[in-house]
């Protein structure tokens, strides 16, 4: 089972449940996902990945972007079609960018990063690559994988699904982290590390994540006050 389904399944009975609320306080942007709508673009992803560029289980799908309610759309719809999620775009099937950012990727699909999830401007898309949420939002929402996901397959760099979500849980139980719990984060997603600390950490527990991209300190008490945060990741 991929790893993406052994992530959301405990939550599948709340689907009105938020999930993930990301604040951006560069953009002044305020987005809540619940779980349902996590899944919609999870799927969404897992589709057009397959669809568009025949991604199998193993095969690798290069993620460089900052810790965005979009990027969790990306990762969980990666994992979803058994991709194996690198930070290093050299070799990839595909590379997921930022507006601005290079690869080096056989195929390259422009994150907008638009807080209301709009897609890139026209005209603005670079020549040889793809605008990922206009592509992406005409795929299917729902999605059955082509190929079983063993627990084996390469999820997260060189660590293989089972070994990811082992150390993801074994992480949040050492923070006593739970499904009741609504994790403040400002963690960024960086390399296999940031992903696994600040986005699977919070999310094998089945917790809320509040993550702040380019966090005002001055501001950080008063986001855990109106989100009634119980828990802060260690950043």
């Amino acid at each position: 089972m991929s790893l993406t389904e052994l992530l959301l399944r405990p939550v599948l009975g709340s689907p009105a449940k938020p999930l993930i609320t990301h604040y951006d306080d560069k953009q002044g942007s305020r987005v809540e996902l619940s779980v349902a709508t996590t899944v919609n673009w999870a799927a969404k992803t897992a589709n057009w990945l397959v669809d568009e560029f025949d991604v199998e289980p193993g095969d690798e799908v290069a993620v460089v972007l900052p810790s965005h309610w979009q990027t969790a759309g990306v990762l969980l719809g990666a994992w979803w079609c058994g991709a194996r999620v690198v930070t290093e775009t050299a070799g990839a099937r595909v590379a997921f960018v930022a507006p601005g950012g290079a690869s080096e990727a056989a195929a390259t699909a422009v994150v907008s990063l638009h807080p209301m999830g709009l897609g890139l401007p026209a005209g603005s898309v670079p020549d040889g690559a793809m605008d990922y949420l206009t592509e992406a939002r005409l795929s299917g929402d729902q999605f059955s994988p082509l190929f079983p996901v063993p627990g084996d397959t390469p999820a997260l760099g060189s660590s293989t699904v089972d070994e990811v979500l082992a150390e993801a849980r074994s992480r949040a139980s050492g923070l006593g982290l739970s499904a009741d719990d609504r994790v403040l984060s400002t963690v960024e997603w960086v390399g296999a590390e940031g992903i696994l600390a600040g986005f699977l950490t919070p999310l094998s527990a089945g917790a809320h994540l509040v993550q702040v991209t380019d966090a005002d300190p001055a501001k950080l008490a008063s986001r855990r006050e109106a989100e009634r945060t119980t828990a802060d990741l260690p950043s």
